[in-house]
Formats: structure tokens, C-alpha cells, sequence
């Protein structure tokens, strides 16, 4: 592993606050280049996209590299990337979409799994276009995805499996591949939220074999937004409604009104952040290499994603020693370094106001995890902690030490 841990922390300004950030899985403290690229574009000449003058090349310019960076994170052709205000909007908007020729007598699969953003939107669509919605189930003593549910809920009538990567509370991260290919073997699109995911996994949408992949830069690193990642053909296929005079173009089509271009900027500068986080041997490296970002992508979150392992270790072993004090829930054998704990006897916001105290910020809740939460019963709140690629040891044993001051 070569993650220099300190030299990555002395780019993140929130840091100097001296708290111990728990919360990432709600969003990411932000490194300095990433402000700094949103500044930058806001101050710069800016106008709508063209391409005669300086200003309007410039608004092309940074949509161009927006493109190109998600490209490279999550493996599609940069025309078939989409930025959307958040992944929730996105999801909205291509429900729409893609519901236009339900019927009546149509299915759709989900999941108990999901956060609600990957659930809501597609009830009601389904409710809209009277198509019957089936689901999969967990199981409760893996807190993994009951396959055996799955493979009942398809049919020749399904449509559309929507799906999460991994687990915004408990961490688990569903065989997302063998999911859409039962999926694609019963002719059913697969729409997945990776936006947990993505902050914990080098995104292949093509290995993954599915059709449509959103994520959310800000839960790595990013400003507030989403993205869209898709096979340019398949993006052909769907015609959204429209202003008569925007562009018509894949995929500018499904992007309506005027792009953030500060947003963009910001989504790319994380990107590329990310990227540098282990340099590897800067002299191998050829800067004309189109495939060099993928490259240092693969390389760096390789070890961001050692160190968040063994953060998560660190933790789960200090949490063992509670005892039946503290119940974990998260035990999927493949999960992300985000952990959901109960407390015997103790309601978890009384958790997060102790070790908001000791200046730890673990967050308490059900996280918009509708599903999960009524599916295995869990107390609601529960408290959730989150590893992040700045995450030191000694973060992990103060939050470790103020719990067991609390349930003492």
C-alpha cells in the first residue's frame, strides 16, 4: 500500500478542526483543488456553451472534461455520461423515461435492500403505469440479498430490476453482475444505485453488465451532484420530453436547462484528486495516455480501499469488545467499511450527541433506508459509522473510547 496518509489529509481544510468525521456515507469532506476548481470557474469568463468566444469555448471546455473524467471513474464512453442535481433526481427523471411504454400487466423488481431513492421513484412510476411491483428480500442473518426471492419475482413480464450496489446503512454489496444477468436472460432492463458504492469501488458499469449506474461525486470527495453512466446506444433509445430548441444530442437530451458548469468543474478536480492519491512511479507514466486516469484511478483507490479495510477491521474489533452491549448489523461477507450498530438500552442519538462531545461525528438514524429498516426490523435511530479515505487509527479508538465511556 501506498497511501501517504498525512500528506492526503493536509488537503482536506475540515480537518484542521480537529473532528473525527464518521459521517461520509452522507457526503465526503471536500479537498482543497476541489473548491478551488469550483472557484475558479466561477470567476472566470463564463458564458453559455458556443464555440466563438472565449467564454463560450470555456463552458465547452469544462463539460468536455466533466465528461471525460466520469468516463474514466466508471467506464463508459464519455457520451454516455449524464450530470443530474443528485442521483435522486436522476432517478426521478428516467423513471419517467423509461415508463413511457409500460402497461398495464408489466412488472418490475426491487429491492428491500435500497435506499429509498431506488425505490420511491420506481413505486410510483409503477403505481402511475399500474404495473405490479415484486421484490427481494434480505436475509436476515447475513443482511445479504435473498437470491432465491429474486429469481421468484422475475418473469417474462418484468421490465426493469432496480438495484443497489452497496448498502448505504448496512454496507452489503449484492453479486450486482448475476443479478443483471438473470435480468437481461428475462429481457429486463437493470438500473442500479452504485452512489454508496462508487466511494468504496474503481465503478466497471460494463463489468457490472448493467444497463443504467448512477452515483453521487460528493459521497467521494466532490460537490453536490449526480451522475448518470450509460452505453450511448442504449441513451439513443429513450426519448425524454423536451424544450423544441434544446439539444437533442445523447446526452445532452436528458440534461435540462443550463449545466453548473462550477459543478462540473468541482465533479472533475475530485476525479482527478482521487487519481493522484497514490502516485505510483510518476515516471512510468506517459501524459498523452488516454488511458493513464483509469490507470492511477485503478491504482489509488486500490489503496484508499486497503486503508478503509483495515480502518473497518480496526473497528469492528474494538466493537466486539462491548460485547452484547452493542449489536453490529452489518455482516455481509462482501461489504464497504460502513458499519450499523444498536446499543442495548441506549437510543443511538444519545450515542451521537456523547461523541459529538468528544468531537466525533457519527450520525444517527435510518439514513433513508426505508426497506432495510422495515425489513429487519431495526431500531430506528441506529447509529452509523462511516470509514473515509482520511480516516486514522486514532480517529477509529476515540470513537471507540467514547462509546465505552457512554455505556459505562
Amino acid at each position: 500500500m501506498s497511501l501517504d496518509l498525512a500528506a492526503l489529509r493536509a488537503h482536506f481544510p475540515a480537518l484542521e478542526s480537529g473532528l473525527a468525521f464518521f459521517d461520509g456515507p452522507g457526503g465526503t469532506q471536500t479537498p482543497r483543488a476541489v473548491a478551488d476548481a469550483v472557484a475558479a470557474t466561477m470567476t472566470s469568463p463564463m458564458s453559455i456553451r458556443g464555440a466563438v468566444s472565449s467564454s463560450e469555448r470555456n463552458a465547452e471546455r469544462v463539460v468536455a472534461e466533466f465528461r471525460a473524467a466520469y468516463a474514466d471513474l466508471l467506464g463508459v464512453p464519455a457520451n454516455g455520461i449524464v450530470h443530474g442535481r443528485s442521483a435522486t433526481q436522476l432517478t426521478y427523471d428516467f423513471s419517467r423515461h423509461l415508463t413511457k411504454d409500460w402497461h398495464p400487466g408489466d412488472e418490475i423488481v426491487l429491492s428491500r435492500l435500497d435506499h429509498d431513492a431506488n425505490v420511491r421513484p420506481w413505486v410510483q412510476a409503477a403505481e402511475r403505469a399500474r404495473v405490479t411491483v415484486r421484490w427481494i428480500e434480505i436475509d436476515a442473518e447475513t443482511a445479504e440479498l435473498d437470491l432465491g426471492s429474486y429469481e421468484r419475482a422475475l418473469s417474462g413480464r418484468t421490465r426493469l430490476v432496480a438495484v443497489t450496489a452497496a448498502s448505504n446503512v448496512l454496507g452489503t454489496k449484492p453479486p450486482v453482475r448475476r443479478i443483471a444477468d438473470l435480468a437481461h436472460q428475462a429481457g429486463a432492463l437493470v438500473y442500479v444505485d452504485g452512489v454508496h458504492y462508487a466511494a468504496h469501488d474503481l465503478v466497471d458499469v460494463h463489468h457490472l453488465g448493467v444497463d443504467l449506474f448512477v452515483c453521487s461525486p460528493y459521497k467521494f470527495l466532490g460537490p453536490h451532484c449526480g451522475v448518470l453512466a450509460a452505453a450511448p446506444e442504449f441513451l439513443a433509445t429513450l426519448r425524454p420530453d423536451k424544450l423544441v430548441p434544446s439539444s437533442d444530442a445523447v446526452p445532452e437530451r436528458f440534461e435540462f436547462g443550463t449545466l453548473p458548469y462550477e459543478m462540473l468543474a468541482g465533479a472533475t478536480a475530485a476525479v482527478d484528486f482521487l487519481a493522484a492519491i497514490d502516485p505510483g512511479d510518476e515516471t512510468a507514466r506517459d501524459p498523452g495516455d488516454e488511458t493513464a486516469r483509469r490507470a492511477r484511478l485503478t491504482r489509488s483507490l486500490r489503496s484508499v480501499h486497503e486503508h478503509e479495510r483495515s480502518m473497518r477491521e480496526r473497528l469492528q474489533d474494538g466493537l466486539s469488545g462491548f460485547g452484547k452491549a452493542v449489536t453490529v448489523h452489518s455482516k455481509a461477507a462482501d461489504r464497504t467499511p460502513t458499519v450499523l450498530v444498536t446499543l442495548e438500552g441506549r437510543d443511538a442519538r444519545e450515542a451521537q450527541v456523547h461523541l459529538a462531545a468528544r468531537d466525533v461525528v457519527a450520525p444517527a438514524g435510518s439514513f433513508y433506508a426505508v426497506e432495510p429498516f422495515a425489513a429487519l426490523r431495526l431500531p430506528d435511530p441506529a447509529l452509523r459509522m462511516g470509514i473515509a479515505p482520511y480516516t486514522t487509527p486514532g480517529e477509529v479508538d476515540r470513537l471507540l473510547d467514547g462509546l465505552a465511556e457512554l455505556l459505562s
